[in-house]
């Protein structure tokens, strides 16, 4: 059984989403389980409803699972685990005030029982390990688990059997290894620890807001370090390919530019209706229009602007004012062009206009932007709208 860790402290950092999809992949690969797991430990630093919203990042992505379990609702096996561990003389109870920079020094390793009792002072219950100052916290003084000690618990409570996460963790494994080992749990655990992503502070949800798609964004990060037989794939095809084992040992770096290369080749692999959906219309024809706007731009948030700009309400073009008021009311009037040339043969023989005073408002009205693709290749997506275009 794989896990897929969820922490209910703020948005989804692109990291995560990543080892995310590195345990969907090899659950999926191995027919094994996919559990997700709401790491709220953290009481003080955990955002109402943010849970929801991670859940939600998880479907978008097209990850499902078998299971949800939250951590808090361990709690109680938890201390049970930790009280085991003081029976046995496996942990014990240290009043020393915890100092990150310097060792601990064992001084409370062998406290009687009545010097524990009658110390009033705050405690937490410490690993016992040789050589001891290793001895490591595994309940806070606020009676909470740590982070180590309640994964270890945890997947052990929940049958977890393969691990794959961040190297960052590295240094916890085998510590939670020593609790399991303690407790008398003996199922195998399969870690995997990858390098970390370099070079990125974002989460997954600016990105989004930014115009990159998940499939994108699905194979850009499934392309870091990893071999592939392709370029651009769906999750559903790395499924089929994707070997853990091949994976680069070194950390990978972020690199934007990349991912907007990879963002325009989806955008153009994704139906007509559906990218016209996911930039606010619901039209084929606004969908073949952003396509062609996605030759000069790489997201969908781009794409948005260019047409929303060519929906807005106009001004008359400064440069030649009279001649645009001329053009608005022609266009307004205008008998249905199927072509391109037709539209424009009409409207110069009406206006009897040529050469820039022309083109340089008709170019404004039809797509409220200096620059464009040309208007022979917009227009037949937009002459059905040419109306709520040109007010």
């Amino acid at each position: 059984m794989y896990r897929v860790a969820l922490f209910p402290t703020g948005d989804m950092p692109l990291g995560d989403l990543r080892i995310a999809l590195l345990n969907y992949i090899c659950s999926k690969q191995a027919n094994k389980q996919l559990i997700v797991r709401v790491e709220d430990g953290d009481k003080a630093c955990n955002i109402d409803g943010k849970d929801q919203e991670l859940l939600e990042m998880l479907a978008l992505f097209g990850m499902s699972y078998s299971h949800l379990y939250y951590q808090s609702d361990n709690f109680k096996y938890h201390l049970q685990f930790a009280s085991t561990l003081l029976d046995q003389k496996k942990a014990f109870i240290c009043f020393c005030a915890e100092d990150k920079a310097a060792p601990y020094d064992g001084r409370c390793e062998n406290l009687s029982s009545d010097e524990v009792l009658n110390n009033p002072n705050p405690f937490v219950i410490r690993m016992k390990t040789k050589p001891i100052h290793d001895s490591f916290v595994i309940m806070a003084q606020n009676k909470y688990p740590t982070y180590t000690f309640a994964c270890a618990c945890d997947d052990m409570l929940q049958g977890v059997t393969n691990i794959i996460r961040s190297e960052e963790h590295l240094e916890g494994s085998p510590k939670e290894e020593l609790i399991r080992q303690s407790i008398g749990y003996d199922q195998a655990m399969h870690y995997v620890h990858l390098p970390m992503m370099l070079d990125n502070d974002m989460s997954v949800q600016w990105l989004l807001d930014k115009g990159f798609m998940p499939e994108a964004i699905v194979n850009y990060l499934l392309l870091l370090g990893n071999p592939t037989p392709r370029e651009i794939f769906t999750l559903e095809e790395a499924i089929s390919w994707f070997d853990i084992t091949k994976m680069s040992k070194s950390p990978v770096h972020f690199d934007m530019q990349k991912l907007g290369v990879i963002n325009r080749e989806h955008i153009k692999r994704i139906s007509d209706m559906e990218l016209s959906k996911r930039i606010g219309y619901a039209c084929e024809n606004i969908g073949k229009l952003a396509k062609l706007y996605s030759e000069e731009t790489h997201t969908t948030h781009e794409i948005k602007q260019k047409i929303d700009a060519l929906f807005a309400k106009k001004a008359f073009y400064a440069a030649f004012e009279a001649e645009s008021k001329c053009l608005q009311e022609l266009i307004l009037k205008a008998p249905y062009c199927e072509t391109f040339d037709e539209f424009q043969a009409y409207l110069s023989e009406k206006s009897g206009l040529k050469g820039e005073p022309f083109f340089k408002p008709l170019h404004f009205w039809l797509t409220g932007a200096d620059h464009s693709p040309e208007l022979p290749l917009l227009y037949p997506f937009i002459k059905n709208y040419l109306k709520e275009i040109v007010r």
